[in-house]
């Protein structure tokens, strides 16, 4: 079927190219007209503008959007809502807060213009792997769209999560497991690296792949990187958070649910941005008041 795809960075990108080679027809767009030649080379509809887009679309028009949360979604999708005719369909394929997922659904159907939220994992691997989709909107455009999904999803990886918002509700809850995750991985390869037994972390993070309860995809990324580099050298420990964290720990709070393990997890990456935290420099100050405890000058040394 024909789909556009609006935002050709490293999901979009491979993304349409999986549709491509699904045989889909896919116009795209991006602000960056270098990626915009480099997928029409593979058979993709080149668009200028968002106009020239929705134009060589025929109708009812289907468009995803693979853009960061936020500010380039919102504008984008405003844009189109301009652009587009009652029975088109918007799709947030990104990491937007699941509200905004609901309020936006309201603001397009008030113009007759269907909304969906796809949550998409899968990374740079998608392309070869497929992608996991977990979609939120009307079941009736689900089933429309279901060609799309079938094509981006690995067998058995994609699944209609319910009402506008559902789909990247699911997603929000998987990224704050995730961050649970990487940081349990992260501090057990501290503490074998800190012991008394030098191992090689490359052939650890491959034998617990091997039938182990701790196996996962994350600790065969964890192998790649220690292979790449032992040590880690030239990455520095600053770790970001895209915002589906956050979400998942305030949701927790609204709901009422106890989760330590993911709170702790999106703390410790604030800690991480922290060159010298001001709290650890308090804790410092109050051990010596209270015992006398010697403390360290900013630049190492002890006062």
């Amino acid at each position: 079927m024909q789909i556009a795809m609006i935002g050709l960075g490293k999901m979009g990108m491979n993304m349409a190219r999986r549709l491509l080679r699904g045989g889909h027809e896919v116009a795209v767009y991006d602000r960056g007209a270098d990626k915009v030649a480099e997928i029409a080379k593979e058979g993709a509809i080149a668009a200028s503008s968002l106009k020239d887009l929705a134009d060589k679309l025929k109708g009812p028009r289907a468009l995803w959007v693979m853009l960061p949360a936020g500010k380039p979604v919102e504008e984008t999708i405003s844009e189109l809502s301009k652009l587009l005719s009652p029975g088109d369909l918007i799709i947030d394929g990104g990491n937007s807060f699941y509200k905004d997922d609901i309020r936006r659904a309201g603001e397009l159907g008030a113009l007759g213009i269907s909304y969906m939220d796809a949550g998409v994992s899968g990374g740079v691997w998608g392309l070869q792997a497929g992608y996991c989709l977990m979609v939120g909107g009307p079941e009736a455009e689900f089933s429309r769209l279901e060609p799309v999904f079938k094509t981006l999803a690995p067998e058995e990886g994609y699944m209609y999560s319910g009402a506008h918002g559902a789909g990247h509700f699911v997603k929000m809850v998987h990224n704050g497991i995730e961050y649970g995750m990487m940081q349990a991985y992260a501090e057990g390869f501290e503490i074998i690296r800190a012991s008394p037994y030098k191992q090689d972390l490359a052939k650890v993070s491959h034998l617990w792949n091997q039938g182990s309860v701790v196996r996962s995809w994350l600790l065969e990324l964890t192998e790649a990187a220690f292979r790449e580099s032992p040590d880690l050298e030239g990455i520095s420990g600053y770790v970001e958070d895209s915002g589906e964290g956050r979400w998942t720990v305030q949701q927790a709070v609204e709901s009422g649910v106890s989760a330590p393990v993911i709170t702790l997890a999106l703390y410790q990456r604030f800690l991480s941005r922290q060159k010298d935290a001001f709290g650890n420099k308090v804790l410092a100050a109050l051990r010596k008041q209270f015992g006398g405890h010697a403390v360290f000058k900013a630049a190492g040394g002890k006062k």
